[in-house]
């Protein structure tokens, strides 16, 4: 394993505490934790199935694979899945963090991920002793590629890729024999121009890969769009062979779902009301947030979709972050998520209604 930088965010302590001294308290916009409440629907799930006396499957219940499956067809236009097409995660982080492990990834070996991208990406890529590269092009990706990470709606700069660029993505990867992944934990979140209206896509997209999910895999979360991420619920779906690799090293590690939390899937992944509620809730803060920002002099860099605004001022991001946290205000720092956006600062929208509402009054003002 290569060595670890250290943890990014303990980077952030003076500034919390510079943000903490205002005397309207802290809006801590920085990291995207949801703060509305868990749906009812699914706590009713959760405390039903608390009788959970046996072992819980790996490769997730009957109704669980039934529920994924379902929902992919309904909300992502994907058909045609089967049980051995989906496997349930524990949160989406820690697949992220171990698949180029589980695919026996290592030294000479490299895997590609966005240039603004989640930190956590290249973090498995060092774990597994692999090298990471950042890069949106494909045709810039090396021949020793094992894997690609795609994310799309982006974190954290809200960029949805169209079917076309995942097409020209997928053809690549097989080109060079490697597993294409897409992380989509996003998806419900479209925002701005067709995104407005359209579904944004999945790499299992018919329109993309036809019916040939031959080493693509599609990740999802429900922490976004289900206010679950306390529950650590997600899940993969696509090729069965890569799929069935990985349940076979998570049976042997014994990285399961717990039951309960099984349940509790069900009743999201059923349930669309509930997330129509909090998309709603998500734009309503973005409306007040995106106008107050660019009022204080930052400009607004993509975030078509997702749960963050990505914006700079045409400065060194460490500067807009002092500013920021005199205003009371905590932001991202976009060094955190790769050299090329020392310049730009990532907003969460996941404070409550007051507090967003402080924060573009604070802005306004500055």
């Amino acid at each position: 394993m290569r060595p670890l930088p250290d943890y990014p965010w303990d980077q952030m302590v003076p500034f919390t505490q510079r943000a903490r001294a205002h005397p309207d308290g802290i809006v801590d916009l920085s990291i995207g934790s949801p703060v509305d409440p868990t749906p009812a629907v699914i706590r009713q799930a959760l405390a039903d199935a608390t009788d959970a006396h046996a072992y819980p499957q790996t490769a997730g219940t009957p109704q669980l694979q039934r529920a994924i499956i379902d929902w992919y067809a309904r909300r992502r236009g994907v058909s045609g899945l089967t049980e051995a097409n989906v496997l349930p995660t524990i949160g989406s982080k820690e697949l992220v963090a171990l698949l180029p492990f589980m695919l026996g990834l290592g030294e000479g070996d490299t895997v590609v991920h966005p240039v603004a991208a989640y930190p956590t990406y290249a973090i498995g890529a060092a774990m597994a002793g692999a090298e990471a590269v950042a890069s949106d092009d494909p045709a810039d990706w090396p021949a020793t590629t094992k894997l690609v990470w795609l994310n799309s709606p982006g974190n954290p700069d809200g960029r949805v890729l169209t079917v076309a660029e995942l097409r020209l993505a997928v053809d690549r990867a097989r080109t060079l024999g490697a597993v294409i992944v897409s992380d989509e934990c996003y998806a419900e979140l479209g925002w701005a121009g067709q995104w407005a209206s359209e579904p944004i896509p999945s790499i299992l997209d018919p329109r993309v890969i036809g019916t040939d999910r031959r080493d693509i895999l599609a990740i999802y979360s429900l922490s976004k769009q289900s206010n679950m991420a306390g529950y650590r619920g997600a899940f993969a779906a696509g090729c069965a062979t890569v799929l069935g690799r990985l349940l076979t090293v998570r049976k042997h590690a014994g990285l399961m779902l717990p039951a309960p939390l099984q349940a509790a899937m069900v009743a999201a992944l059923r349930d669309d009301a509930h997330v129509a509620e909090q998309k709603e809730r998500y734009r309503a803060r973005r409306r007040l947030l995106l106008p107050a920002l660019e009022a204080a002099g930052f400009r607004i860099s993509r975030s078509e979709a997702g749960l963050y605004l990505w914006a700079t001022e045409g400065r060194g991001a460490w500067d807009s972050i002092g500013r920021l946290a005199d205003l009371g205000i905590l932001a991202g720092p976009g060094p955190f998520y790769g050299a090329g956006s020392a310049e730009q600062v990532r907003f969460s929208l996941t404070a409550t209604d007051e507090r967003i509402a402080a924060a573009s009054g604070r802005l306004r003002g500055a």
